[in-house]
């Protein structure tokens, strides 16, 4: 059975139907890419399975269970996460802060406790900072673990992003645009970490623009094309397939 499984998903603005009875499944421990064309629907598409948006009709089924309309917070609980288009780090915080945030939903909550700093509540942040630093060194960050955000560099940032959504422990992680804004090198180093990412078993899912990128590390891709699916299957169908090749060139071309 596969992972997650989206049937008929549709969601209507007004007027404009951003996605359309769009189909497909996602096996486990793969990495999955969706591209499109600018206003394809990529976006809406993640919006709608992570909880943003609840589907005007349709079902996103995650391991037998109809998860669509369900708010972001369940979904964690859940072990879905995901980073976004533009960067959302807690610049006053330090590096590490940021990636100890992903792990909120493991800590102990209770306000009493926390308060009065309870040895309990001490011993689990320490415990979550050493989770936190192992994953900033898992992602190439070893130098960046004492510094305050707001000192990274844009490449390093949308690293951290990805060690922050690690920290949940998710097993299915959306990636909105990994690679939006690097230059050549950070391309390639996120390249790899999102393919070390996928080798440790969590299921990929990315939205990206850098088909360099997508045809090297997805194992299958979907194509949106004004909020329908155009085609779906391996790098090969997909590079060959002529509905895609016009929607990118133009049918002329």
């Amino acid at each position: 059975m596969a992972l997650l499984e989206v049937r008929d998903l549709s969601i209507q603005f007004g007027g404009v139907k951003a996605v359309q009875d769009v189909s497909f499944s996602i096996d486990a421990g793969i990495v999955y890419a969706v591209i499109g064309p600018n206003g394809a629907g990529k976006t809406t598409l993640f919006n709608l399975i992570t909880g943003i948006y609840k589907p005007s009709s349709g079902s996103i089924v995650l391991e037998g269970q109809n998860i669509a309309g369900k708010s972001p917070d369940v979904l964690a609980q859940r072990g879905v996460a995901r980073t976004f288009q533009n960067l959302q780090v807690c610049m006053n915080m330090s590096a590490v802060e940021n990636v100890m945030v992903g792990a909120h939903l493991r800590l102990d909550r209770n306000l009493f406790k926390a308060a009065l700093r309870w040895p309990s509540v001490q011993s689990r942040d320490r415990e979550l900072h050493t989770e936190a630093v192992a994953l900033m060194r898992f992602v190439g960050l070893d130098a960046y673990v004492t510094v305050r955000a707001d000192s990274m560099p844009y490449g390093a940032l949308k690293r951290l992003e990805i060690a922050r959504a690690l920290a949940m422990k998710p097993r299915l992680l959306f990636l909105d645009e990994p690679a939006a804004g690097l230059n050549p090198k950070e391309t390639t180093e996120v390249d790899a970490l999102i393919r070390k990412v996928a080798d440790t078993g969590v299921t990929v899912v990315l939205v990206e623009h850098d088909m360099k990128m997508v045809m090297n590390l997805s194992d299958r891709i979907l194509v949106l094309d004004y909020g329908r699916k155009l085609a779906e299957g391996t790098a090969a169908d997909v590079r060959r397939n002529p509905d895609v090749i016009a929607a990118y060139l133009g049918a002329h071309a």
